[in-house]
């Protein structure tokens, strides 16, 4: 009988303890959200977005940073939230629960929107699909407002892909398209005929879909702390573009900001 050698079962036990580590490994941190993550971050910053629905104005609004995980399953990023709570064994493919704030109006901030009701701030809420492949993350949503704003209903589709990947700068890419239906469109988009004047009709918006394409990134700043900045440009849908109050169906958000890790 050869005599008998260790080193074989070492291998296999070595092997096996790190089978959890290579399969975790297998994660792209970078694009687990559109923002690159840069741990659990926490501060300010500053948006900047269309003042009212289709407006060719802007407004500025202060906006917390916080971009953080807890217990890899619970997190928070930008002004979504969610949990995860289902699986695939190396969690590429995973699916769960969020919440996103939708951002209303105030009429008096836009030419044409001006003696019509305000538009309020809402929280989508749905079942979320990530999958990460080996050339980017696809991200798909459904929400549903949560705040009876509109009583709506929204399906996203995005596709998320590193484009700057370092020690400093790390640049996602993203592009994606997103379904509004009636009850959604016409809320931010519909004119009622209480609020039709001779030049602004009365007007019903129908469900359709929007493109958006952008950029975010993240650069250390600091020892812990780091700088987030962003630009997504959302080109409206036939049904939103044909509204009234609507003076161009190119819309941009950028945002800037900084957070510290703690």
């Amino acid at each position: 009988m050869p005599p008998f050698s260790a080193r074989p079962v070492l291998g296999a036990v070595i092997l096996t303890a790190t089978l959890p580590a290579l399969a975790t490994e297998q994660i792209d941190r970078q694009t687990e959200t559109s923002i690159p993550r840069t741990g659990n971050l926490y501060g300010l910053g500053v948006g900047v977005l269309p003042a009212t629905s289709g407006s060719d104005q802007l407004r500025t609004k202060v906006l917390p940073v916080i971009q953080a995980t807890y217990a890899d399953r619970f997190y928070i990023n930008a002004l979504r939230a969610g949990v995860w709570l289902l699986d695939s064994d190396d969690k590429r493919l995973r699916f769960g629960l969020s919440a996103d704030a939708r951002f209303g109006w105030r009429a008096e901030d836009g030419r044409r929107t001006k003696g019509m009701e305000d538009r309020d701030f809402a929280i989508d809420v749905g079942p979320t699909l990530r999958w990460q492949t080996d050339y980017g993350t696809i991200n798909a949503q459904w929400g549903f407002d949560a705040t009876s704003a509109s009583n709506g209903q929204n399906v996203q589709l995005q596709f998320v892909r590193a484009l700057v990947r370092g020690p400093g700068l790390r640049v996602n890419g993203l592009v994606g398209v997103t379904w509004n239906n009636r009850k959604m469109n016409n809320y931010y988009f519909g004119v009622a005929p209480a609020e039709a004047t001779p030049d602004r009709p009365a007007y019903t918006a129908g469900s359709g879909t929007q493109l958006q394409a952008g950029i975010n990134g993240a650069w250390p700043v600091g020892g812990k702390g780091s700088a987030l900045f962003g630009l997504t440009i959302t080109r409206l849908g036939g049904a939103q573009a044909d509204s009234p109050i609507v003076e161009t169906r190119i819309q941009p958000l950028a945002y800037i900001g900084y957070g510290w890790q703690f």
